[in-house]
């Protein structure tokens, strides 16, 4: 079974890169998207270059892992994200 253990306050995710956040330089972040529509989610690194984009349908939810000093961001604050670890227990 996968554990999650939340290190951190949940926020909205900034809509752009540069409101981005590296939620407190966790390697691991629980993404959830609380609106009625999918979003885009974009990771960037620490230089604002886009590395990888998704998009997160409507109320689902993913655990996204990235280096410390890489930033997410999505197309709407309804996405949320948690500074998180995981385990196999």
């Amino acid at each position: 079974m996968l554990s999650i253990r939340f290190t951190g306050a949940q926020a909205a995710c900034g809509t752009n890169v540069g409101a981005a956040s590296i939620f407190e330089g966790s390697e691991e972040v629980w993404l959830v998207n609380t609106g009625a529509a999918e979003h885009l989610v974009t990771i960037a690194n620490s230089a604002d270059t886009t590395i990888a984009t998704f998009t997160l349908e409507s109320l689902d939810k993913i655990i996204v892992n990235k280096d410390t000093t890489d930033q997410i961001f999505a197309a709407n604050a309804a996405v949320v994200g948690s500074p998180c670890t995981t385990s196999l227990r």
